[in-house]
């Protein structure tokens, strides 16, 4: 046996905190990146942020269930407690039947309390922050989460000393001469397992199945001025104490003796498993998500198409209107859920914005442009890498926020600091089933919940979570709801355990994933994101078909796209027909309008034939061929310009024909001259008008030029994609973390070394800076030159931040003293008139 003494016990947790070394204090301000934003001057503050009722909150809410149960039994143990009694409160009374998992699973639980800061203090003196115990302890207010009460001692408080010795008499103790040794008494009978048995013996059924229902809580109950016999029995010997007229409460340590010891109904030290709902070949997930991510790609240039000439206006209030989403969502041919998903999706990669115009309006921005110029797997990365980082939540459209006001796609509102982390947590929990597993999505909501237990928006996780499995699903990060390979890439999870390493599953068999929850992860770097991404990209690139540069043309005027088309095809293709269906073969239609718009963007008949004789497969139909050759010979026989706006046609008789047409009325139309028709309309509206009535006029310029109208002629100015909005302070980097806790401890030096006190001056008080004159300061500071011992200063700097300093003087001159300061453990050059004062180090300081 060790003969060496043992260290003191810490007498506060500005004294736990002292005593870890580095490793550890770099975990805590991991875990808690809130109590260096900004960096304490010393271990004191540093104990004192810790202990800040929003600190203590936030740290709380980032506790799993059982790490949470542990703190809360902590909360109704004793200050303080020892780890036997903690033991007892989680896994029940040493006689009864305990789980040993419990058993196992609490020093892991209370060492991550530790790490945090919540509790501090040895096995034999574990303290609860007091925050954390106000937060977790009950009250009437706040009943508390393990349904225990109020101990004995504070129940009776108000209780007069007479009828609490009418208490121990029921009870068949002696009495006191006092309240307190009263009390004591009683709470040592209930603490004392046979004595209460042997109490509770005697009582009748009806008062034991009293206590049965207060003892997992609530343990208040209403009685009336007159109570029933069993209620009697039990207000006599103290087992019921009156808190309000009215009510009384059961004791804890009774409710803890009906328990069993227990602090908990059900403790639950092991996270549930993720099981798998069903399993597929990897071969068919990636494959089905390849499909997935080219749909994904289509979709949102469909959407941005739609809006190349000027999408919907912005609202007053910012966002899309309910009509404009709906209109959104019939053009991609999807709910308007899914709409307001690709909306956002387009947003936050940065692929669409406002233009900032008077009369503002939403359109595609310049990046757009250079997205659709890339490769098809790097347009998918980028897609895929702006949802996962993305706070936006499209789930939230249609909703109210907390001021009832509905909350529109792209408009404010909507940021969720919490969507990335769940995000990701969602896909690393997808990660941990054997390749080609999809979840059941319950057991992945249910994990999520015991990772996190104690939220401020008690749904929002859980919503979160919903929306994550659907989003990846459309997206393509998943297939069938199994992770795929590029999106296992996407959040740099380790490679997928195949089927073979777990016992074999069919489908609807259970699969469960490790009992082991990692810390939320911390947010990627640029880089990291960057390489992940691009592996992502690099894994579906050779899942995804090779774009084709012919379709088939059919006689009924359709031409069939059995594959995604190269560019250039499926742009002009997309001017010169309608898609009539997608999905594994895009069918596109050809119709009069269509050729019309072909013709107005600058193309000829000739042009028309030689691209389909070029890009098609088949012959050309006869059909195809004249309606081509019978659009183009009508298209431009009308002239339309601004007059207002005015019609000419070198045949008078077509004039006429218009002229006499009823479906004209509303045009204003009136004849000008023979081949001259002049209207009150604008030249867009008189354009629509004469289409409306089967014509197929061209516009034209001021100098008469036929006008070319091009679909992607509108783009906003440059624009950045939205800001996520962060989750709280980011988590610090490893400079960052060294760094501070560099600075931490040489203030903590600075501020808890002893030194000699000044003559003639009394001692600063604790945080006060060292007052001399510029004289004594000068000649001490030369006398520890020569000496070579350190000094204590105050400093203040030019910005008027004051600090205190341990300094080793090494030269004095010109004003100015250089000094190897113990505080920044470098060599650094201080003004002398900036040093408040100084003082010697007494003589103990080793």
């Amino acid at each position: 046996m060790s003969t060496e003494e043992k260290p003191a016990a810490p007498r506060s947790l500005a004294e736990a905190l002292r005593a870890r070394d580095d490793a550890s204090l770099a975990a805590l301000l991991r875990s808690r990146p809130d109590l260096i934003t900004p960096v304490p001057t010393d271990l004191t503050q540093l104990a004192t942020r810790a202990g800040t009722r929003a600190s203590v909150v936030r740290a709380l809410e980032r506790l799993d269930r059982f790490a949470l149960q542990t703190a809360q039994a902590l909360a109704v143990a004793a200050d303080p407690a020892t780890y036997d009694e903690l033991l007892g409160l989680m896994a029940g009374d040493p006689g009864e039947t305990a789980d040993p998992a419990v058993a196992a699973a609490l020093p892991r639980a209370l060492a991550s309390l530790r790490e945090q800061a919540l509790v501090w203090g040895g096995d034999d003196r574990l303290r609860l922050v007091r925050t954390a115990r106000e937060l977790l302890a009950p009250s009437p207010q706040h009943p508390s989460p393990t349904g225990l009460g109020p101990t004995a001692q504070e129940a009776a408080a108000g209780m007069s000393p007479g009828r609490i010795q009418e208490l121990l008499t029921a009870a068949g103790l002696p009495s006191t001469h006092d309240s307190v040794s009263a009390v004591a008494a009683l709470t040592a009978l209930f603490t004392d397992r046979a004595r209460m048995a042997e109490l509770l013996a005697g009582a009748p059924a009806a008062s034991r199945d009293v206590l049965e229902r207060l003892a997992w809580g609530p343990p208040y109950g209403q009685v009336t001025a007159d109570p029933a016999p069993h209620l009697r029995w039990l207000l006599d010997r103290g087992l019921l104490l009156p808190t309000a007229p009215g009510t009384v409460v059961l004791p804890r340590e009774v409710a803890l003796h009906l328990r069993g010891g227990r602090a908990h109904r059900a403790p639950e030290p092991l996270p549930p498993p993720v099981t798998a709902a069903a399993t597929h070949r990897p071969q068919v997930v990636d494959a089905t998500a390849a499909g997935q991510a080219l749909a994904a790609l289509a979709t949102v240039e469909d959407l941005l198409k739609d809006w190349d000439e000027g999408g919907p206006a912005v609202l007053r209030a910012g966002g899309l209107s309910v009509r404009d989403l709906k209109r959104t969502a019939v053009a991609l041919d999807v709910p308007e859920p899914v709409a307001a998903f690709w909306v956002e999706l387009a947003y936050a990669a940065g692929l669409l914005a406002s233009d900032g115009e008077a009369d503002e309006r939403y359109a595609a921005t310049p990046a757009y442009d250079e997205w659709r110029e890339l490769p098809p797997a790097e347009r998918w990365a980028r897609l895929a890498g702006a949802w996962l980082a993305a706070t936006r939540t499209a789930g939230l459209v249609g909703g109210r926020d907390a001021k009832d006001r509905a909350l529109s796609a792209l408009g404010p509102g909507l940021d969720r600091s919490a969507a990335p982390e769940v995000r990701h947590r969602v896909l690393t929990l997808l990660a941990g089933l054997p390749e080609g597993a999809a979840p059941a999505e319950e057991s992945v909501l249910a994990r999520l919940a015991w990772e996190r237990p104690q939220r401020r928006e008690e749904d929002l996780r859980t919503r979160l979570a919903r929306w994550t499995l659907t989003e990846a699903e459309l997206l393509g990060v998943t297939g069938r709801g199994a992770l795929s390979a590029p999106g296992r890439a996407l959040i740099g999870a380790p490679e997928a355990r195949h089927a073979s390493e777990a016992e074999p599953a069919g489908p609807g068999d259970k699969l469960p994933v490790h009992h082991r929850t990692p810390p939320a992860p911390a947010s990627p770097s640029p880089a990291e994101q960057a390489a992940r991404t691009a592996a992502a990209a690099r894994l579906l690139a050779p899942l995804l078909p090779e774009p084709l540069d012919h379709v088939l043309l059919q006689a009924d005027l359709t031409a069939v796209a059995p594959g995604p088309l190269r560019r250039p095809l499926a742009d002009l293709l997309g001017v010169f027909a309608d898609v009539e269906s997608k999905g594994g073969a895009t069918v596109y239609r050809f119709t009069p309008g269509s050729v019309r718009r072909a013709l107005d963007s600058g193309r000829t008949a000739a042009d028309l034939h030689a691209f389909l004789a070029a890009h098609s497969r088949t012959p050309v139909p006869q059909p195809l061929a004249y309606l081509i050759d019978d659009v183009a010979r009508r298209h431009g026989h009308l002239r339309v310009g601004a007059a207002s706006a005015y019609v000419r046609c070198d045949d008078d008789a077509m004039l006429s024909e218009i002229l006499a047409d009823r479906r004209a009325a509303g045009l204003g139309l009136r004849r000008l001259a023979p081949t001259v028709l002049a209207a009150q309309a604008d030249p867009a509206a008189l354009l629509e008008g004469l289409r409306a009535m089967g014509f197929a006029p061209a516009a034209e310029s001021a100098e008469g030029d036929v006008l070319i109208t091009r679909a992607d002629a509108h783009r906003t100015p440059p624009r950045t994609p939205p800001e996520p909005v962060p989750d709280g302070p980011p988590v610090p980097d490893d400079t960052l973390l060294s760094a501070a806790i560099r600075a931490i401890r040489a203030g903590d030096l600075a501020s808890t070394t002893p030194r000699k006190p000044s003559p003639g001056a009394g001692d600063p008080a604790p945080g006060e800076l060292p007052r001399t004159s510029p004289a004594e300061t000068l000649a001490t500071v030369q006398a520890a030159v020569l000496t070579g011992e350190a000094l204590w200063i105050g400093y203040v700097n030019a910005e008027g931040a004051a600090s205190q300093r341990v300094i080793a003087p090494v030269r004095v001159e010109g004003g100015f003293v250089t000094a190897y300061d113990h505080t920044a453990d470098e060599v650094r050059t201080y003004p002398l008139h900036r040093i408040t004062g100084v003082a010697e180090l007494a003589d103990d300081t080793g």
